[in-house]
């Protein structure tokens, strides 16, 4: 079931009614409990946010690396591109390009020092 499919689904049933006929649910139907409701309104706000990150996400977010790609972006980090124009250059996020920088040995992750976060340096290898 595609997203769009889901949030017609989770709100027809949020408004007490039937998904495929549109008839309102039985009085008695655990969906038009006070709790199922709130339940349902919930998904419907997750549902909708992860639609809104499909629709916003990078055109080859998830898409394999070309070895043409990879030699450009390799190339982009030696002249000093920063990784955010990088990223719009390539329709990816700034994340992917860092992770296949340290995928491909161009670029090594920080060790953390006090903070559990890692920083990466741009080093080019």
């Amino acid at each position: 079931m595609e997203t769009q499919e889901a949030i017609k689904f989770v709100r027809a049933l949020a408004d007490g009614l039937h998904p495929e006929t549109g008839q309102p649910l039985p009085e008695d139907s655990v969906c038009r409990t006070h709790e199922a409701i709130k339940a349902l309104n919930r998904s419907l706000a997750a549902l909708t946010a992860q639609q809104q990150r499909e629709q916003n996400r990078p055109m080859n977010a998830g898409r394999y690396w070309s070895q043409p790609e990879d030699a450009q972006v390799c190339e982009e980090v030696r002249k000093g591109m920063d990784f955010t124009e990088i990223a719009k250059t390539h329709n990816r996020t700034v994340p992917a390009i860092v992770a296949r920088l340290v995928k491909l040995g161009k670029i090594v992750p920080e060790k953390p020092k006090s903070q559990p976060q890692t920083e990466i340096t741009n080093q080019v290898a």
